[in-house]
């Protein structure tokens, strides 16, 4: 996690996980695996094949540019991410009428599976593995205390429980809902 810069102009100076959205060359990029099914079947749930993909490969890509980390292969200045590596945990979606909005899918991968130092690009600051009890001891986006309280609820399910389970998405003022 890393602490948005106070000149950002979406949700400055809040601890937050990395990401961003997924870029047009996202879609041709390589990766060393595929999505697991079940991170498939979830992500398909509001999104194309060719975009479910995508997005896994958006979001190694993130993680490196504004971490250093690398999930998967690092190839040049790129990375071919371990795409098998993620597991799907929720949606969330900002209210309408907000100048600034966005429809974000919140994946983990284990600790194990990402290499490499930490050296962000200055996006976030402050960039460490935090605990959730670290994270909350700082300033986090509200959407980011509501994704980690998902994220510990799911740590505690069997892997069947995971890929059975009812998907979750956060719609308007950060309410909770099954996603349908």
């Amino acid at each position: 996690m890393g602490k948005r810069h106070s000149r950002h102009r979406f949700m400055p100076d809040v601890m937050v996980f990395p990401g961003g959205r997924v870029d047009a060359d996202d879609h041709r990029q390589p990766a060393v695996s595929e999505l697991g099914a079940t991170a498939r079947r979830m992500l398909e749930r509001r999104a194309t094949p060719a975009r479910a993909r995508a997005i896994g490969i958006a979001a190694a890509r993130e993680l490196f540019e504004e971490t250093g980390l690398v999930l998967g292969e690092k190839r040049g200045e790129a990375v071919a991410a371990d795409l098998a590596a993620l597991h799907y945990v929720c949606r969330a979606v900002t209210p309408g009428g907000r100048p600034i909005r966005f429809n974000a899918r919140f994946l983990a991968a284990p600790a194990e599976a990402v290499h490499g130092e930490i050296a962000g690009s200055g996006e976030l600051e402050r960039l460490d593995w935090y605990t959730p009890e670290a994270a909350h001891r700082h300033h986090v986006a509200d959407i980011t205390g509501k994704v980690l309280v998902e994220f510990l609820a799911w740590l505690e399910m069997s892997a069947r429980a995971r890929s059975t389970r009812a998907l979750v998405v956060f719609r308007g003022m950060d309410n909770r809902h099954q996603e349908r």
